[in-house]
């Protein structure tokens, strides 16, 4: 079981979720719980780091973030206890929750469940705190933004878990944010697939690596809403959405969708370097010191050269990562050969994504023309074979969200 930040946020939710953890454990399951920090905490600590130093250490960043998923752990096996249950809190390092050591987004290696398994068996609610995890070099390392839903699902796989939910303030996965559109959908069933499109284009859902790993080790992940009754049934009798194997979908008697969501992601950045000499090696020179950095480089747009044998390169980074990218390029700019940079974060992703799209074609001159008919113009576009992705000024994000689920037939029957 796995509770985000809205959930954990204050005395009264940790107790409504020690409420929720207990009634699975006296429903018979062995249970492991894994947690955000407070909701908020977080980005107050970034602030810290920041204020602190604005080109910070990653390692000492860790140090600062991973203390507030440290309190919650705590927090909730108080109340477990409070409540007549045992149950005690294991730390990333005390497991151990082993990783690389590439800091504030680490990824995990390897996870020794032993003691773990143990400690369930004899019982006792074991309440990990998520989104952290120790390095080759014993230092705590942090999983990246959301990286509680990859720790859940990394202790979901070790231990050989039947389910693995996660709990959110959200009682499943939508068609798209029903805070853009109140018509939107509900999905009883997703597949690994197309959440983890959905999450790598901005669907705050579900982190995408936690996707991948569970598609990865067959783990069964629900999403389900932890802001239920007290008297609610179980979370085995709710209905979330569960995210399953293309198989198990096609087993079922859902009909498949051409278009299963749109997702709209305002965390983007776009970076140009102008007059980039136009000869072979010259992108490598570009996107090679900012993959070393573990900076991670989404649309890309090569201009035609220039009869100076020269160009224009465009692409996107995470806003988060920008200061960085600068910095780094800036570094190189004799290296790359570019003229001039020019950044810009007034600017959002869109997407749509299917896999019904594997067998249907128009759905790209669908999204374009919807989107010129509005008078919304694309700066940037990338495909896969079940998503298209476009980018266009922040300012009209909702707007493209809302006509394009009205444009795929997504909207819900009054």
């Amino acid at each position: 079981m796995k509770f985000g930040g809205t959930s954990m946020a204050g005395t009264e939710r940790i107790r409504r979720v020690a409420g929720i953890v207990k009634r699975q454990q006296e429903a018979g399951h062995e249970v492991a719980v894994v947690v955000s920090a407070m909701a908020g905490e977080t980005d107050r600590l970034v602030n810290f780091c920041r204020e602190a130093n604005a080109l910070y250490d990653p390692a000492e960043y860790d140090v600062v973030v991973a203390s507030g998923e440290q309190v919650t752990s705590g927090l909730l096996a108080l109340t477990l206890q409070a409540m007549g249950c045992k149950a005690r809190s294991w730390l990333g390092w005390q497991l151990p929750i082993k990783t690389d050591d590439a800091h504030a987004k680490a990824r995990i290696e390897d996870f020794d469940s032993e003691a773990l398994l143990a400690s369930m068996a004899a019982g006792e609610i074991a309440v990990i705190p998520g989104f952290q995890g120790v390095s080759p070099d014993n230092r705590i390392t942090t999983l990246g933004r959301g990286g509680s839903d990859t720790s859940a699902v990394a202790v979901a796989a070790a231990v050989k878990a039947d389910r693995c939910d996660i709990y959110t303030d959200v009682d499943g996965v939508y068609t798209t944010d029903p805070r853009i559109v109140a018509k939107a959908r509900k999905l009883p069933l997703v597949t690994y697939e197309e959440m983890l499109e959905l999450a790598s284009v901005g669907s705050k859902v579900l982190q995408t690596r936690s996707v991948s790993l569970a598609m990865k080790e067959n783990v069964r992940v629900q999403v389900l809403s932890s802001f239920i009754d007290e008297n609610a049934p179980a979370a085995d009798t709710l209905p979330g959405t569960m995210i399953v194997s293309d198989e198990e979908l096609e087993g079922s008697d859902m009909e498949r969708q051409l278009i299963t969501g749109i997702a709209a992601d305002k965390n983007e950045a776009k970076v140009t370097l102008t007059r980039v000499p136009d000869r072979p090696g010259a992108v490598a020179a570009i996107f090679a010191p900012l993959a070393e950095q573990n900076i991670n480089v989404d649309m890309i747009i090569q201009n035609v050269a220039k009869d100076k044998g020269e160009t224009d390169v465009t692409f996107t980074v995470p806003q988060a990562d920008l200061v960085r990218a600068q910095a780094l390029l800036e570094e190189r700019k004799e290296t790359i050969g570019f003229y001039r940079m020019i950044a810009d974060s007034n600017v959002a992703k869109v997407s749509v994504v299917g896999v019904g799209m594997r067998s249907h074609a128009g759905v790209a001159s669908t999204m374009f023309k919807t989107l010129a008919d509005r008078g919304i113009n694309i700066i940037a576009i990338s495909t896969s074979e079940i998503k298209v992705s476009v980018l266009i000024d922040t300012d009209e994000t909702e707007l493209a969200v809302r006509v394009l689920h009205t444009a795929y037939g997504l909207d819900a029957a009054a």
